[in-house]
């Protein structure tokens, strides 16, 4: 059975929240810290009789706020976190070295951990190790920081960006989020170069250059849908496929990067676009346990020709008998 959670401890916590979350209500607060708003009341008063300041006012922008210059405790872990915290960092950075900026980090953390819980992490640190990611892409610190504080702020930027194909170009941006997806870290945002909504990777940003221009994003944005659904138009390559199964079953099976999955009369259609069709054909399409066709684009059809000779080929008998007796 856990132990109980002391007084202090949810004190503490309640702190940390007011610090994070200023204008917190009790309500919210016991939500948070999980008593009841009875309790939560009686924790910010203990942090009133230890000196902390903490206001309060009511309205619909009030709640409790920590007084100017109030600084936290230093930060804990159990051993739990310090354990997660490790294998976050192994799962993110597989590959990192001595001298690798994060895992320089990582160490400082498990130096300044308790003995019995910097222990525990030390050894997984050790003797645990991951694969690295061959399509993962890690950015630059400073450019991604610089990108984060701008989408914190709202202020719109000029990115110098490196295409795949070498060429370099200026774009003015709205950045509205940086989405990690398998190992990639993509910028999500509306460039007035295009007038579209558009996704650069991270690690191909030169460099950034903030403005005084502030921006609002979309009030319903969702970053991780809008990247998915932006990844699967808009690239050099149609593409056309009609499944022979209802569109409820094959849905759970296309991801939004592959296009646009409709009903139709005999089952439903996915449209959409790829500048790589033998990918396409390969690790999306075939993991797909449902018949289809592919109507369009040639691009596509021929990779998946290609895919399903080299397939037959595999299973084909060398004696050239057949399979009778």
């Amino acid at each position: 059975m856990p132990s109980e959670i002391s007084p202090t401890a949810r004190a503490l916590r309640a702190m940390e929240i007011l610090q994070t979350r200023p204008g917190t209500t009790a309500d919210e607060l016991a939500d948070r810290l999980g008593v009841t708003e009875r309790a939560a009341r009686r924790y910010v008063g203990i942090l009133r009789e230890a000196g902390v300041p903490v206001s309060s006012s009511r309205g619909p922008h009030g709640g409790y706020r920590l007084g100017r210059g109030t600084r936290l405790p230093p930060v804990t872990f159990t051993q739990t976190e310090a354990l997660g915290l490790v294998m976050a960092v192994l799962d993110g950075n597989p590959d990192a070295d001595g001298d690798d900026l994060v895992d320089t980090a990582l160490g400082k953390v498990i130096r300044a951990l308790p003995e019995d819980v910097g222990r525990q992490a030390a050894a997984l640190r050790e003797h645990a190790s991951a694969a690295p990611d061959r399509f993962a892409a890690r950015p630059d610190t400073a450019i991604t920081s610089d990108l984060v504080a701008a989408i914190a702020a709202r202020r719109r930027v000029l990115v110098t960006y490196r295409g795949e194909s070498g060429s370099e170009w200026v774009a003015e941006v709205d950045p509205w989020a940086v989405v990690v997806r398998y190992g990639r870290w993509y910028l999500l945002c509306h460039s007035h170069r295009a007038g579209a909504v558009r996704t650069y990777r991270v690690d191909r940003v030169l460099a950034v250059e903030h403005s005084d221009q502030r921006f609002e994003p979309p009030s319903d944005l969702d970053p991780v849908a809008a990247l998915e659904e932006h990844l699967g138009t808009g690239w050099q390559f149609t593409t056309r496929v009609v499944f022979d199964a209802p569109l409820a079953d094959v849905a759970p099976w296309v991801g939004a990067q592959m296009g646009r999955l409709e009903a139709s009369d005999d089952g439903c259609v996915l449209v959409g676009s790829t500048r790589k069709p033998e990918m396409y054909a390969q690790e999306w399409l075939a993991s797909v346990p449902y018949p289809f066709r592919v109507e369009g684009g040639p691009e596509l059809r021929a990779a998946v020709g290609a895919l399903a000779a080299r397939l037959a080929a595999a299973v084909a008998d060398p004696s050239g008998s057949g399979s009778g007796e």
